[in-house]
């Protein structure tokens, strides 16, 4: 493996939450077709792994990072000009897939125990009524929630947020500048957390896009989540100058995993 290279982490302002998605979307218009191909495949593949019992939805969310890392390699391609192939969708496992399944372990085993500290400072009969299934169950929970249920879910909504940003940018950094989950985990909070202005606005528009996209039949997605994966790729290189480095400190995309 070669030397890593120093990532400084830069401060943008708020707006810039909005041009991440604008320019995502112009990353997206370059090749709307296999962008959407690319979805389609990655969405069969969810489907057929979450019909393996218990052990389908774990290997999905360890491969996650490994998927978001070929779309980001999908992304610069576009970036130089080059062909978006459906092959990018794999090529995070030519590139450091233990590190990029290490971070997927980590985001799961995070959201594990976010769950169990709900659990722990809620009522359990409540919460397993809610996540049983039984409608009746589920109303008969609702109405004995309480005060003290709704502070237990805004310490899980805090929780999952801290563990989001330490998610965000790992899967590219361990990709093209070969740091390790954790490393890349640690770079992409302090990240996060330097430029909470512009991520909170990002969030707001992209909820408000999202909704408005999913109501002609859900058709309008198709457009917004390759927009907003590429808006991955699109914060990325704002929030760590990625424009001001030399090209040859990234890895070629033909290499080997070296992990």
């Amino acid at each position: 493996m070669s030397t890593v290279v120093v990532m400084e982490v830069h401060q943008v302002s708020a707006t810039h939450g909005w041009r991440w998605i604008a320019e995502g979307f112009a990353i997206f218009k370059k090749n709307p077709v296999i962008w959407i191909a690319l979805f389609f495949v990655y969405l069969l593949i969810g489907l057929l792994l979450s019909q393996i019992k218990i052990i389908g939805p774990i290997v999905l969310n360890l491969l996650a990072p490994v998927f978001v890392a070929g779309f980001m390699f999908g992304c610069r391609a576009l970036e130089n000009d080059d062909d978006l192939e459906i092959n990018h969708l794999f090529a995070g496992f030519k590139h450091h897939a233990a590190q990029l399944i290490s971070v997927g372990g980590m985001y799961l085993a995070g959201i594990i125990i976010i769950v169990g500290i709900m659990f722990a400072g809620s009522d359990n009969t409540v919460l397993q009524a809610i996540f049983s299934g039984d409608k009746l169950a589920q109303q008969q929970a609702a109405a004995a929630l309480g005060s003290g249920f709704l502070v237990t879910a805004l310490l899980g909504l805090v929780l999952m947020s801290l563990l989001i940003m330490a998610y965000w940018f790992a899967p590219v950094l361990v990709a093209f500048h070969e740091m390790t989950a954790v490393d890349a985990m640690k770079l992409s909070f302090r990240a996060c957390l330097h430029n909470i202005l512009p991520f909170f606005l990002y969030g707001l528009i992209s909820m408000v896009l999202l909704l408005l996209a999913a109501i002609p039949l859900g058709m309008g997605l198709l457009v917004m989540i390759p927009t907003m994966t590429a808006s991955l790729y699109v914060s990325y290189k704002d929030i760590f100058n990625v424009s001001a480095m030399p090209q040859n400190l990234l890895p070629a995309e033909d290499d080997d995993d070296d992990d």
